[in-house]
């Protein structure tokens, strides 16, 4: 080897250990050919350790099946192939040490896989280059999270934690053409809260968010994970009581009714305790739109109202 040759040759070796990605060479046997310091330094294993064992046998966790797979086209293809940390969040199991990601435990990683073709044409070894993308995934993940976040918050009562009017109305009406569809029968359930005004007049609005707080969790308690509540405004809530035929409807009504009955607010050293009437309407086919569905409902309400308050009531026919 001449002079120069040496000195380019010497360049490469001292950038392929130098790279701040990582750099493996394996056989067509899968044995570690190449390990350079960017591997050892996060594996804590050096070169001479790794070399020419089968990487699966020194990295369990490598899910042999699917490696095999995925780099069989780069051996029989002479062709590249890709993995990014949204298909597999890594391919070796390296701790993260990025102060900036530090809430990440693993290295997040984009994995080229790639063909060295031999002076006679055959792909007899394979390299593969990691790069450790943690930043952009855990940037990636923070930012989706904030956007849940503010997606929940648009959609959610604040003081409540209900599902607001707006988001809930649209549950309902995706409800009612689930029942279109189906025909699986539903209950919707309006209630509000008896003499409201009359806490708010002689306690203070302080004391009548309380109240709503209080009905709400007693509300979240009750219902089952795939009932759907809502703040429908002030103290007025609604219920959509999915796969819920009237019988059983009734059943949970009349629970919910007990529950915030006995149920007490401290204000100030006052204690204050508050009844709720609620409607039922069941879902019928001669409902035109979601709109009819809930006026039903609220017609029960009222029902309720005109015959004492502190009951349940459903509509009927007749009324």
């Amino acid at each position: 080897m001449e002079n120069s040759d040496f000195t380019e040759f010497h360049w490469l070796m001292d950038m392929l250990q130098t790279i701040d990605v990582g750099l493996v060479v394996l056989d067509s046997e899968y044995r570690i050919m190449t390990w350079n310091s960017f591997m050892e330094n996060h594996s804590g294993l050096t070169a001479a350790v790794v070399r020419e064992k089968v990487l699966f046998e020194t990295f369990p966790e490598i899910p042999r099946e699917w490696f095999e797979h995925k780099t069989r086209a780069v051996f029989m293809l002479k062709s590249r192939s890709f993995t990014t940390w949204e298909q597999r969040p890594y391919l070796f199991r390296f701790k993260n040490y990025r102060p900036i990601t530090g809430t990440e435990e693993f290295m997040y990683q984009n994995i080229t896989i790639s063909p060295l073709i031999s002076t006679n044409g055959d792909v007899n070894h394979i390299c593969l280059i990691i790069y450790d993308v943690t930043d952009i995934a855990s940037n990636r993940k923070q930012l989706e999270a904030a956007n849940a976040k503010l997606e929940k918050l648009s959609r959610t009562d604040r003081l409540t934690q209900l599902n607001n009017r707006g988001f809930w109305e649209e549950q309902l009406v995706r409800e009612f053409m689930r029942y279109k569809r189906s025909e699986s029968k539903s209950a919707l359930v309006m209630f509000d809260i008896d003499h409201f005004k009359r806490v708010n007049d002689t306690y203070g609005h302080q004391a009548g968010d309380k109240v709503i707080v209080m009905v709400a969790k007693t509300l979240m308690e009750t219902m089952r994970g795939t009932d759907v509540a809502g703040r429908y405004g002030g103290e007025e809530f609604g219920v959509i009581l999915v796969d819920t035929p009237m019988p059983n409807a009734l059943t949970f009504a009349e629970r919910l009714r007990e529950a915030v009955a006995a149920q007490v607010v401290e204000h100030e050293g006052t204690e204050i305790k508050v009844t709720i009437s609620l409607g039922i309407s069941e879902v019928e086919p001669d409902i035109s739109d979601h709109k009819a569905w809930l006026e039903r409902a609220d017609i029960a309400l009222y029902k309720s109202k005109e015959g004492g308050r502190n009951r349940v009531s459903s509509w009927s026919e007749d009324q």
